[in-house]
């Protein structure tokens, strides 16, 4: 299994972080595949095979920490992308609630 558990929503609050230069001022730290829960059960796949995906967006995952567990907000592409090169690591921003 790729991810820790695959969702289709938000289980967590509104965080007030929906600009890519709100979430700027985190760091990007790496986070494992495994212990990630998606909020998205679907992904468009011009998303996953467009060589710029990233070009107008965060070059890195956004992610939420919330009861213990790591949310990925934003950044589903890049997750897949990374596993399929047999990567199990992704480079996020995490935002801790």
């Amino acid at each position: 299994m790729i991810f820790k558990s695959v969702g289709d929503d938000r289980p967590y609050p509104d965080h007030g972080r929906h600009r890519t230069r709100d979430w700027a001022e985190i760091p990007p730290r790496q986070v494992r595949l495994d212990e990630l829960v998606t909020t998205k059960a679907t992904l468009d796949l011009h998303s996953l095979l467009s060589e710029d995906s990233t070009f107008y967006g965060d070059l890195f995952a956004h992610v939420v920490q919330w009861r213990g567990a790591l949310y990925l907000e934003d950044g589903l592409h890049r997750a897949l992308r990374a596993a399929l090169q047999q990567r199990n690591l992704l480079h996020a921003r995490v935002l801790e609630l």
